[in-house]
């Protein structure tokens, strides 16, 4: 399998003084994923833990919804120029009675590292329907807890210390214990790598937990959670208009800017505690 990282020369330059070295980078390779057979999406991403992210993809794009719904992932066939295995194709086979993804689900364009809803068939089909709403969950957190999962996702990220080059995400439950971290150079790839863990685990959906993002909140990735039914996403950047938007419509708490002891709630006030009283926010929830 490919490396997460990879050496290259560089050279390096201090106050006008040069030295030539080898400098850790993260690996970026291509991961086509496909459903009996068929190419389903070609995503750029940090190889390692592909079964977790074609799980992931699966489930967010609205295909599958149980780790029953997959009857076997595995790669296939794809060689490099010396005749080796690059394991770049993943092709899973979709339990019996499990409807196969539908044309609006392909992606026609490979999936950059940067955005994982470029290349969609159509927009319309951006706003998938989730079958784990996560507006009824009757998770509280206070701010002092939110306050702690940035460094926590930090300290999980060991890809990052060496590369500086990783979106991190981290799924927590309500009492700040780390579930599962996972790093990409795709921060869609890492929220999918670590939805595809909780599904694996029959996990999904993720009631009481917290999806932590070491970027920003966009619409895609809030989608995503929604789509596993995370009451909660936080971010350390800003949200997207679109981002909040669902978050309303969805019900899920959304909070951005999560820096120290500073965030803004975008959605689902009700949801942060302070002093055994909930928030009143303008989202009116």
């Amino acid at each position: 399998m490919g490396r997460v990282t990879v050496k290259r020369p560089v050279l390096r330059i201090v106050d006008g003084e040069t030295r030539r070295r080898p400098d850790t980078l993260a690996a970026e390779e291509p991961l086509e994923i496909r459903v009996a057979g068929r190419p389903l999406a070609v995503t750029m991403r940090t190889p390692g833990h592909d079964v977790e992210l074609t799980h992931g993809f699966l489930l967010t794009e609205g295909v599958i919804g149980d780790r029953e719904d997959v009857s076997t992932a595995r790669y296939c066939d794809s060689l490099d120029d010396h005749g080796r295995n690059t394991y770049n194709v993943l092709d899973v086979a979709l339990a019996p009675g499990v409807a196969p993804p539908d044309d609006s689900v392909e992606r026609r364009f490979y999936t950059t590292s940067s955005c994982g809803v470029c290349g969609k068939a159509s927009l319309d089909a951006v706003r998938t329907k989730t079958r784990f709403a996560p507006g009824d969950d009757p998770v509280t957190l206070t701010p002092d807890l939110l306050s702690t999962l940035p460094d926590a996702l930090r300290e999980a990220q060991a890809v990052f210390d060496s590369t500086g080059g990783l979106h991190g995400a981290g799924l927590f439950r309500a009492d700040g214990t780390l579930i599962v971290a996972r790093e990409d150079v795709g921060r869609h790839n890492a929220v999918d790598k670590v939805l595809g863990h909780a599904l694996l685990e029959g996990a999904i959906p993720a009631t009481g937990t917290i999806l932590m993002v070491s970027g920003r909140a966009s619409f895609e990735l809030t989608q995503k959670a929604v789509m596993a039914g995370v009451p909660v996403l936080a971010a350390v950047s800003a949200p997207s208009s679109l981002a909040v938007e669902m978050a309303r419509e969805s019900g899920m708490t959304l909070v951005g800017f999560l820096r120290g002891r500073s965030m803004n709630v975008y959605a689902g006030t009700h949801r942060i505690v302070t002093e055994d009283a909930p928030l009143v926010g303008a989202d009116g929830a």
